[in-house]
């Protein structure tokens, strides 16, 4: 995927009153992070996907995360690596190959965490491309927006759900969703 540019971005945070320590190790794990995959949801209308993992279980930096499922009858595929992780800093990871999904093409999803104090920033964010042919190619320009939001707004609703929130707001600090969040734009996440 490296020959790939990553062309859109979407990114929003939370403030959260827990250690970084503790908001990295629930993250930490998949099966918190993207529980809402795993859910029947109106996202997925209806469908939800399966989660595999190597030995370490997508903890370390190299590991694999495979997620199966399907979208209205069509089959959904999607490999994942592992290629930060930085306790109890930063994680991402990003699709290997080309992933088998409908409204976006690769991508890269990741979050930092920073202290602050009573708590933690979390900053959660996806880099990526619709789709570049078939039918993919006009659902991703309609909905691949809409489906990179909730992944990241989901990101942070597992953690929120799990700690509380001292307060939540786009990553920008502005109070509304950055400007470019879904449209082409430079590659830009938190460090």
């Amino acid at each position: 995927m490296s020959e790939i540019a990553l062309l859109r971005n979407f990114e929003y945070s939370a403030s959260l009153p827990a250690a970084p320590g503790a908001v990295f190790d629930f993250l930490d794990d998949f099966t918190h992070l993207g529980a809402h995959m795993t859910r029947a949801n109106r996202m997925m209308a209806g469908s939800r996907m399966s989660y595999r993992f190597d030995a370490s279980h997508g903890r370390e930096v190299g590991a694999w995360i495979r997620l199966t499922g399907s979208f209205l009858g069509i089959p959904i595929e999607i490999e994942e690596r592992v290629i930060d992780r930085d306790p109890p800093h930063s994680k991402a990871w990003r699709t290997v190959g080309l992933p088998r999904m409908l409204v976006m093409g690769a991508y890269r999803m990741g979050y930092s965490i920073r202290p602050l104090p009573g708590g933690s920033q979390l900053n959660a964010f996806i880099d990526y491309v619709n789709p570049q042919r078939g039918i993919g190619r006009a659902l991703g320009a309609l909905f691949g927006g809409a489906y990179a939001r909730w992944c990241v707004r989901s990101m942070l609703t597992s953690a929120i759900e799990h700690f509380g929130t001292l307060r939540e707001a786009p990553a920008d600090g502005t109070g509304s969703p950055p400007r470019n969040a879904g449209a082409p734009g430079p590659l830009s996440h938190p460090g």
